[in-house]
């Protein structure tokens, strides 16, 4: 594991990575999803591909690295693309899980390989709703110290900073997004995500012009117990633009 300071905004944030297959020629980035980190991606993939480069990442906030300010997606994107000039790291395939696959999207990778990946907008339930109205009537009324009773359980224990980064990224309809990109993807979807369901995943195979679905079983977490079929699947498609080039 290597930790490396990362100057953006008159902050720093220390990037926590790790690299497998250090004398590869082609990166991959890997990219886990909110709440996660780097060791879930990397016990899922390090045996597999080892063609590449693997450069697992926490991203700001999470696991070992940390966030001294609110962020946006573009944000951490940008603070990942940072990282990677630091390390030598090019744009070959970048594969994100949930969050991590609109950071992935927005550093426009060559092959953009998204796993359950959030940034198509859900109209909230009335529950949820009420719940937000709430909570604001409250903090009119000075008691905002109720909070954990109101945000969502992926919010809970957040720092301040990470609770108004929360709030950024998690509305966020990256719809414009997906339609603009002009690379290569690969989409890979549980068919019983609840957290990103198979609807998000069809919006965006209707919205990225150069892709392709795949459909397992199980749910937000499916790729780790298909990691080998999907990285096999990643394997050929590279091979194959090579043949293109």
């Amino acid at each position: 594991m290597a930790l490396k300071s990362i100057q953006f905004k008159q902050h720093t944030f220390d990037i926590s990575y790790e690299i497998v297959n250090p004398e590869a020629k082609v990166d991959l980035i890997i990219l886990h999803g909110w709440g996660s980190n780097k060791g879930l991606m990397k016990q899922s993939f390090e045996k597999y591909m080892d063609g590449f480069r693997h450069i697992y990442i926490d991203l700001p906030g999470f696991g070992k690295s940390t966030c001294s300010a609110e962020l946006t997606t573009a944000d951490v994107a940008r603070i990942v693309e940072l990282l990677m000039i630091h390390i030598n790291a090019q744009k070959d395939i970048i594969l994100g899980h949930s969050f991590g696959g609109k950071v992935a999207l927005l550093l426009e990778p060559k092959i953009l390989v998204l796993v359950g990946s959030a940034g198509i907008y859900r109209e909230k339930s009335l529950k949820v709703k009420t719940k937000i109205a709430l909570f604001k009537s409250l903090k009119l009324f000075g008691l905002s110290k109720f909070r954990s009773l109101f945000v969502a359980d992926d919010a809970k224990q957040l720092s301040e900073y990470m609770y108004q980064t929360f709030k950024n990224v998690v509305n966020e309809d990256f719809s414009d997004e997906f339609s603009k990109y002009e690379g290569r993807a690969l989409l890979f979807w549980g068919k019983k995500d609840t957290a990103t369901p198979m609807s998000s995943a069809e919006k965006i195979h209707e919205l990225i012009k150069d892709s392709t679905l795949e459909v397992y079983e199980g749910d937000h977490y499916f790729f780790m117990n298909n990691a080998s079929n999907v990285s096999k699947k990643i394997e050929a498609e590279f091979l194959k633009t090579l043949g293109h080039a």
